[in-house]
């Protein structure tokens, strides 16, 4: 099993949503988060004064999937959230020990 964790753009979480559901991927965790990389933030002017925004607004998508699914997850991510401008986001791929459903008590692939 892999951890699928995609820091995305917030105004294209309903693309990525849909496009995860294609490939037959129905779970995930959203949290909105904030956070830069190599666009290191923009400035704005506030009533005259300029001032950096540090932190932009991003979604944070995280998904359980069994191995053989997480080149299809990685690949409809990427493609349902490319703008093809700086800040589209990153896509990491972690592996995952163990999931446990509490519901059943069922573990492993089944829990997914």
């Amino acid at each position: 099993m892999k951890l699928v964790v995609a820091i995305i753009k917030p105004f294209k979480l309903e693309e990525v949503k849909e496009a995860l559901s294609e490939v037959g991927i129905e779970g995930m965790t959203v949290t909105e988060v904030k956070g830069f990389g190599r666009q290191k933030g923009h400035t704005e002017i506030y009533r005259g004064s300029e001032y950096t925004v540090d932190f932009l607004p991003k979604v944070k998508i995280e998904i359980a999937v069994q191995d053989d699914a997480v080149s299809q997850a990685a690949q409809a991510i990427v493609k349902s959230a490319k703008t093809g401008k700086i800040g589209d986001g990153k896509v990491f791929v972690v592996p995952l020990e163990d999931a446990i459903r509490i519901r059943t008590d069922e573990s492993g692939d089944s829990a997914l």
